[in-house]
């Protein structure tokens, strides 16, 4: 993509200020999309992006900058100018940086490579997808379905010598169904992807997940509104772990935690959920949306314990978080492009396994709500109070699930949730989604069993 020796260039050229770190991150990222509502294809993009950054570090002060300009004067000229930046000069770099490259273990083999050859069979997919949620249910009444897939090239390169490259493959299927009952309109959600190629689409029951999201479209739109109040809850497997990624995962990335603005800040060691609780991310899952091979500081992703039996055990950091907590990194450096630094984010971050049954957490529920599908929330991470919509619901009476239930939210403080678990499930599944914070918007997996919230704050409608 770039020569090594204007990158020596480059970061010789970072530290010439006084900088004590530089590092280059370039990217080649080839995009397709595809998009179909009401049966109708109407979207075919694609497109290629290609640039560079260049980020310098003194002590705990960094500086970014990036061009799509690749030119070796416009290189220089932009690695110089964020140079300036770096506060109380000193000495500069005069060792030579001599960069050795770094052979990477692929995890994540790809079958199919996607490219625009492959279009009408994915289109057929798609139409696949519409037919069998738009002839679910008569309330479904609009369907829109999309196929994305990316390969993104990287070349990493800092200061330390390091200079490592890798290629990621991503493809995803997007489901939307929406029902009408009168006046009201509710929408189902699947979202399927993987770290693949166009074999993950081959492989995937197309048809069973756009059924699934029918299913939520149509059963919601008929149901009556939750109760509110503090109320047992029973959270599903799969894309529930969403709650525990937002409220608590977030609040574990050294981010927040290098500052004192996280609730976990300074509590390693200590309790901070239930013993029945033990929390990991995990960036080397072969093959699942959230993970790589390489971190986006050239880092190899790692399996990290967060919470064990429900003892804080770790936090997910970066190399700048590093250098403020004292503490090694822990592969956890992501960015959405070459347009971002770094920062510390989860990939597949899961609640583990644990001893019972969806069935028998169901059966010793008196009453309460099962939540079997989260959608969109907001978490503050310095207070780890959060709010989240739930997209399917349903009522507990007697140990069965009963009624489906429309607008209910769950409302709390993660650390309080997590203290609150009192059982958990041996059904650990994942979902799919897009997380975004400081370094722009990325693949995850959150997961999770079935698990059930001793009590929780239910919005909905009084007196229902």
């Amino acid at each position: 993509m770039i020569h090594p020796t204007q990158i020596q260039d480059m970061l010789q050229a970072a530290l010439e200020t006084g900088g004590d770190f530089a590092e280059v991150f370039v990217e080649d990222r080839t995009n397709g999309q595809l998009g179909m509502t009401g049966g109708v294809v109407d979207t075919a993009l694609s497109g290629r992006d290609f640039g560079i950054g260049i980020r310098i570090m003194k002590e705990h002060f960094s500086v970014y900058a990036y061009t799509s300009d690749m030119s070796e004067q416009s290189l220089i000229r932009l690695t110089k100018s964020a140079a300036k930046a770096i506060r109380g000069g000193g000495a500069p770099g005069t060792q030579p940086i001599t960069l050795h490259p770094h052979a990477i273990s692929n995890h994540h083999p790809i079958a199919i490579i996607p490219d625009g050859s492959q279009k009408r069979a994915k289109i057929d997919m798609m139409r696949r997808a519409h037919e069998a949620a738009s002839q679910y249910d008569p309330s479904i009444t609009q369907t829109s379905i999309g196929i994305s897939n990316s390969i993104q090239n990287v070349l990493i390169a800092n200061s330390n010598g390091l200079l490592v490259e890798d290629t990621r493959t991503y493809t995803r299927m997007r489901i939307s169904a929406i029902a009408t009952a009168g006046e009201h309109r509710q929408s189902g959600f699947r979202g399927p992807g993987a770290y693949a190629g166009t074999e993950f689409l081959e492989n995937l029951n197309i048809e069973e997940n756009a059924r699934h999201a029918a299913r939520i479209a149509s059963t919601m739109v008929k149901a009556g509104y939750a109760p509110s109040g503090r109320l047992p809850v029973v959270i599903e497997n799969g894309f529930g772990g969403v709650l525990f990624h937002e409220a608590c995962g977030h609040g574990l990335e050294s981010t927040a935690v290098a500052h004192g603005t996280s609730v976990f800040a300074n509590k390693i060691g200590q309790q901070v959920a239930s013993p029945l609780v033990t929390a990991v991310d995990n960036g080397t899952i072969p093959n699942a949306w959230g993970s790589l091979n390489i971190d986006d500081e050239g880092a190899p992703t790692q399996r990290n314990v967060l919470i064990e039996n429900g003892i804080l055990k770790g936090y997910l950091i970066d190399r700048m978080g590093s250098r403020q907590m004292g503490v090694p990194a822990t592969g956890s450096g992501r960015r959405q492009s070459y347009k971002f630094a770094p920062a510390s984010r989860m990939n597949n971050t899961f609640i583990a396994n644990g001893a019972s049954t969806r069935e028998e957490i169901i059966a010793n529920t008196e009453y309460g709500i099962y939540a079997k599908s989260l959608g969109g929330g907001s978490v503050n991470t310095s207070t780890s109070e959060f709010n989240f919509a739930v997209e399917e619901a349903y009522m507990i009476r007697n140990g069965k699930i009963a009624e489906p239930v429309k607008g209910a939210t769950l409302i709390g403080k993660g650390i309080e949730t997590l203290q609150n678990i009192d059982m958990v499930g041996n059904n650990l599944d994942h979902g799919q989604g897009m997380c975004g914070s400081v370094s722009g918007s990325l693949p995850v997996n959150c997961g999770q069993p079935t698990i059930r919230v001793s009590e929780m704050t239910v919005g909905g409608r009084k007196g229902e």
